[in-house]
């Protein structure tokens, strides 16, 4: 679902950029737990554990009820994710990030939908991404630190440095 030219949903971004998505897709799904940055009140991060989930064309983030993360995000709807990046240094397919913004999903069918797949504890806050920014980095060939940055509207941009 494209929601304007500074944000895009997930099936979005992996239409235009299929290859990025599935190695993004595989970096998440190595590990259950992430990290995800919100901001507090006073503006100051705060970082905590999240699982998500790519389902139908979405990226989803699903919270206990009134956890504080859910509460930063219901009062400002920016955050960053970070892939788990495993144990030790290998990092395989890459450090994996995501920005965006969160909108909290209150359709009943929508919120069903997400429990049957998912079975999370209920009752649980949802929220649907949209993107701002996807960025990899990666090392190739033991000589090169490779990003590759992709924001809506766009091409992946790849950046080579030695």
């Amino acid at each position: 679902m494209t929601t304007s030219r500074t944000t895009a949903g997930w099936g979005d971004f992996a239409a235009a950029e299929p290859d990025l998505a599935r190695t993004v897709e595989a970096r998440f799904g190595a590990f259950t737990h992430h990290v995800l940055a919100t901001l507090r009140r006073d503006g100051s991060p705060r970082t905590t554990g999240l699982e998500v989930r790519f389902l139908n064309g979405e990226l989803w983030l699903g919270m206990m009820p009134d956890s504080l993360k859910a509460l930063d995000l219901r009062r400002d709807p920016r955050f960053a994710l970070q892939a788990n990046p495993g144990e030790g240094q290998s990092m395989g397919g890459g450090d994996v990030r995501i920005a965006g913004r969160a909108v909290e999903v209150e359709d009943g069918a929508s919120k069903a939908a997400y429990g049957e797949e998912v079975e999370p504890p209920e009752p649980f806050h949802l929220f649907r991404a949209e993107l701002t920014e996807v960025v990899r980095t990666y090392v190739e060939d033991e000589k090169y630190l490779v990003v590759q940055v992709w924001k809506p509207g766009g091409p992946v941009r790849t950046i080579k440095r030695t």
